[in-house]
């Protein structure tokens, strides 16, 4: 298995930073192959212009356009073309994060909004009566699984169906339906280390065992039941869901997972 570890923190020596090392280590010392890309190290440029597409961009900019043709023409700039190449390089990517205002890191949306072009990660194939392009489910990053490994600072109970926070999967659909699932990506069930500000050194031990036991079975792990969008659960256009498909005590972004 090749795997692809994007990390997003600041401070290596970070709970953060322990879990990446310690990813590294348990997958190649299960023969796979790791990269990563540590975007804070990478000093990643968090912020698209003009400068991603190069004698592409038009004025005034248009982002999805321009970084379509920037694509299509090889001319994107050298760290997003490498960003690329891992993407199409892995079978599995792992995002490593902490949860900031109850979502990822800056640095890591930039990641997403500069790597994720037009052509890319979105706007492929058949836009018709029956299709409606190749996305949720199909997309050119179909096959590829990915995980998210999140810190958060609360208690896990803040986070539950009743908790002020609102539920884990609800905060995390963002990025594992409409960022990962839109091109094609499975998506396994999150790693969530709650009380991660409160954890002491002697409970690490404990996490650390749960964490390689998630790694050791990432192949294994059946991923997150999305409904996909042109296999007949939505109308099209409108891609509302049909009626008569919802499963029991769903709603809301429940309603976008099968049984």
């Amino acid at each position: 298995m090749k795997t692809l570890i994007v990390h997003a923190h600041p401070e290596p020596r970070s709970l953060n930073g322990s879990l990446k090392d310690l990813a590294v280590a348990t997958l190649e010392g299960a023969g796979h192959e790791v990269r990563v890309s540590d975007l804070y190290a990478m000093k990643w440029k968090a912020v698209v212009d003009a400068e991603d597409y190069g004698p592409h961009a038009s004025s005034p900019l248009k982002v999805a356009r321009d970084s379509g043709r920037a694509f299509e023409a090889g001319a994107l700039t050298p760290d997003v073309l490498a960003e690329q190449e891992k993407l199409l390089w892995a079978d599995t990517v792992i995002f490593q994060f902490p949860l900031w205002w109850y979502t990822m890191p800056a640095i890591l949306k930039g990641w997403v909004d500069r790597v994720f072009t037009y052509r890319f990660a979105y706007g492929v194939g058949e836009h018709s009566d029956t299709r409606y392009g190749e996305r949720f489910g199909e997309g050119t990053l179909a096959g590829k699984r990915a995980l998210l490994s999140v810190t958060a600072g609360g208690p896990e109970s803040q986070y539950a169906a009743r908790g002020i926070n609102g539920p884990i999967d609800d905060l995390l659909f963002p990025i594992q339906h409409g960022i990962l699932y839109y091109p094609g990506i499975d998506v396994l069930p999150p790693f969530v280390l709650y009380g991660s500000d409160r954890m002491s050194v002697a409970e690490y031990p404990e996490v650390a065992k749960a964490w390689e036991q998630r790694l050791l079975t990432l192949e294994s792990t059946e991923p997150i039941a999305f409904r996909r969008q042109n296999f007949g659960d939505y109308e099209i256009p409108s891609l509302q869901l049909k009626e008569g498909l919802e499963t029991a005590g769903r709603s809301g972004f429940g309603l976008h997972v099968r049984g």
